[in-house]
């Protein structure tokens, strides 16, 4: 069999690129591609190349690079020793934009009938986005502020409300981004830059501040001045890992507020459940599909454009260029 994927094969080009693919192995299942998630934020940092030396994206980026890990499918064939998946079941898995993909059963998520693959393929990013609001230890009624309404910062604003946030303040200069976050639970909205924020924050909180505050944006730049909207002992969060870490600074505050830098990758869920952590990726997505089913979450509006395989060229390119119209983007492998 000839499968199709995208791969960034040096910093700046994008072509699609064919590979056989072999039947699966007897722990393995073969799934042919329906939708994937396009993470506009990381993908465009995966395809410009540009990090610090040692920082986690070096060794992560290595050309030729195939971008993506947020994957619905449906299941073509099963291995000898496969039970828990049968040829048409739904999955979500953390594999890259390609038409045909082999892995273990276990790294395979089932998708609800009632969820669209198109909401399935949030998962991955769903997952993420929890790991963040468990890192925060986020307590009933704190107030607390978002830099950011990418598509992390969309569903960290949903996360937050479902967990009763007193106040969600959400920061973007982008006012389309802050309207989605309006719909979805963000209390107060404001269309700044962080730098220009702690005024407002200071007359919306009288003069308490945050408690807690996320840094969505993955730019160094925001670290020193959203640690200044905190209040003492009040915790960041960075959910956005910069490229270029060693262009980051604290500011002033942090250790006479006693402030907590809190860092959060979407890896680190344990890999077997126990009692002191039961959150696995498995039960992360299962939560995640299950506030879907109930209607206390939504995907589907976050949605901004579908893509043939065909057009990531181009795609990635406007993406390079300018991501402020956009939010989610699809690849719909059947138009390939």
């Amino acid at each position: 069999m000839r499968s199709v994927y995208i791969a960034f094969p040096a910093p700046g080009k994008v072509e699609l690129q064919e590979e056989a693919v072999s039947r699966p192995r007897p722990d393995e299942i073969l799934c042919a591609a329906e939708k994937s998630l396009i993470s506009i934020g990381t993908e465009s940092y995966c395809l410009q190349g540009r990090f610090d030396p040692g920082a986690n994206w070096e060794s992560w980026v290595r050309y030729p690079f195939r971008p993506g890990y947020s994957m619905a499918g449906r299941v073509v064939a099963v291995g000898r020793d496969v039970t828990s998946f049968k040829e048409g079941d739904r999955i979500m898995a953390w594999t890259p934009h390609q038409q045909l993909f082999k892995l273990p059963a276990q790294k395979a998520y089932p998708i609800p009938d009632n969820i669209s693959s198109e909401e399935a393929t949030w998962a991955a990013l769903a997952c993420t986005t929890q790991l963040g609001v468990r890192r925060a230890a986020f307590q009933l009624g704190e107030t607390v502020g978002l830099i950011g309404l990418g598509m992390l910062g969309q569903l960290v604003v949903q996360y937050l409300w479902l967990s009763g946030a007193r106040h969600i303040i959400a920061m973007d200069p982008i006012e389309s981004r802050l309207e989605v976050a309006r719909a979805h639970g963000a209390t107060h909205t404001l269309a700044l830059d962080v730098k220009s924020a702690r005024a407002e924050i200071a007359s919306l909180t009288s003069d308490k501040m945050l408690d807690a505050v996320f840094d969505i944006t993955g730019h160094p730049a925001v670290l020193a001045p959203a640690i200044g909207l905190l209040r003492r002992l009040g915790r960041v969060i960075l959910l956005g890992d910069t490229p270029t870490p060693s262009e980051q600074r604290l500011g002033p505050g942090v250790v006479s507020n006693s402030i907590a830098i809190l860092g959060i990758h979407g890896t680190m869920s344990p890999a077997h459940a126990s009692e002191f952590n039961p959150w696995t990726t498995a039960e992360m997505t299962a939560l995640f599909f299950d506030y879907l089913s109930q209607g206390r979450m939504r995907v589907a509006d976050l949605i901004t454009h579908r893509y043939a395989p065909a057009a990531a060229p181009d795609l990635y390119q406007g993406l390079l260029e300018d991501r402020s119209s956009t939010l989610g983007n699809i690849f719909d492998w059947s138009l390939l």
